[in-house]
């Protein structure tokens, strides 16, 4: 096997032949241990093993990323999830280690996105979470390291086929990188800036109290959008992701998106779809489809077809006072954007998803009026100073 090179199916699309991945100097830092990857699983694999190696490093907890087309659906660490979660995520009787329940956060962000993902993995596959693995639709993962016991039940996916990573955790890239477009050699100097506390320092509103909490929830935002394809902001509560929106053209845009998703998620644990009774041998990603239906107006016939047979009788939907009233439960969420917010529109809808603590660059000729619209809502807004896009 040559360690300083991997040849690939073929590119991006099946018609871009030869592909492969190659070292100019030194081994790979990564070992292929089951199945063939693509060309975007390998991008996939790398943009996301930066992120919760990142994680890891700025909150001493394990972590994990849902990956999907080179940016993040779902990002979290490991804390542990409480009972309405568990219900949610469809884990209320399985056991769950630090790691399982930070891919179960980072899965639970946007299941009907993550269906097929890459998994990333910040700590060594221990046997909980690769039993969780083993349940979800997945093209593959990274990790450093894998237990024999996980090893053995994650080669059995996809009938021998799951692709899975080993990562050198030691490995760091030169600080010069270099990518090519069209004949043309890119190169700058790698985005290796560490995301921490100190990011926090200009708090720019009049309600300046900022958690520990709010802290962390900011810190996994800021650390998921520098690896999210901009333009992009990330909605954050209890330590994981729950809304991102990615490669829009417009800040507003990606801020609606990312709002969608969020509320989405919180609506995924009402009592009334928690209590959603599925018929018999309806897998998990059948009943994910279900939910987005049963949560969505406006279905056509066919639509409507669909989700009402999966249950056993189908259910009333939730009005919209009832989603409403629900919603507004919604609070003490963090939002991150991965540049200035250049309307007070985007703090306007965020207000709507409960958010109450904003980290971003600053520097819009607006921000006076941002920061206005954030102390309209009693929100804390911190300047970081850094912009963060990633393409």
């Amino acid at each position: 096997m040559n360690r300083h090179e991997i040849t690939l199916r073929y590119g991006n699309n099946p018609h871009q032949k030869p592909a492969r991945i190659y070292t100019k100097g030194g081994a790979l830092p990564l070992k292929v241990i089951n199945g063939s990857p693509g060309y975007i699983n390998l991008l996939d694999a790398l943009n996301s093993w930066q992120l919760v190696r990142e994680l890891q490093e700025a909150l001493a907890l394990p972590a994990a990323a849902s990956f999907k087309h080179v940016s993040p659906a779902g990002a979290a660490v490991g804390i542990k999830l409480d009972e309405t979660l568990k219900r949610a995520y469809f884990v209320e009787e399985m056991e769950l280690s630090p790691l399982a329940s930070a891919y179960l956060r980072a899965r639970g962000a946007d299941r009907v996105s993550s269906f097929g993902d890459w998994i990333a993995l910040s700590a060594p596959v221990d046997l909980p979470t690769a039993k969780l693995i083993a349940k979800e639709v997945s093209d593959g993962m990274i990790a450093p390291h894998y237990h024999p016991e996980a090893l053995e039940i994650l080669k059995k996916k996809k009938k021998g086929n799951y692709v899975i990573i080993e990562m050198d955790p030691t490995y760091e890239p030169r600080e010069i990188e270099t990518r090519e477009v069209f004949g043309i050699t890119f190169e700058q100097k790698r985005n290796n800036q560490k995301i921490n506390d100190t990011l926090f320092q200009n708090i720019v509103t009049t309600n300046q109290d900022l958690p520990a909490s709010a802290r962390r929830d900011l810190l996994v935002a800021l650390i998921t959008l520098k690896y999210t394809q901009s333009n992009s902001v990330c909605f954050a509560r209890n330590g994981q992701a729950i809304g991102i929106g990615a490669g829009q053209q417009s800040r507003i845009l990606c801020t609606r998106l990312a709002a969608s998703k969020a509320e989405n998620w919180f609506l995924r644990q009402h009592p009334a779809v928690l209590d959603l009774n599925f018929k018999d041998g309806i897998s998990r990603p059948e009943k994910d489809n279900a939910i987005d239906l049963y949560l969505r107006e406006d279905l056509s016939p066919a639509e409507e077809k669909v989700w009402k047979e999966t249950f056993r009788k189908a259910p009333a939907k939730l009005s919209a006072e009832e989603k409403n009233g629900w919603l507004e439960k919604f609070n003490n969420t963090a939002l991150a954007s991965d540049a200035f917010f250049p309307f007070r529109d985007n703090i306007d809808r965020a207000a709507r998803c409960g958010v109450k603590y904003v980290a971003q660059p600053g520097g819009s000729i607006r921000d006076l009026d941002v920061i206005k619209a954030c102390n309209d809502y009693q929100m804390v807004m911190a300047f970081t100073g850094l912009r963060l896009f990633h393409h």
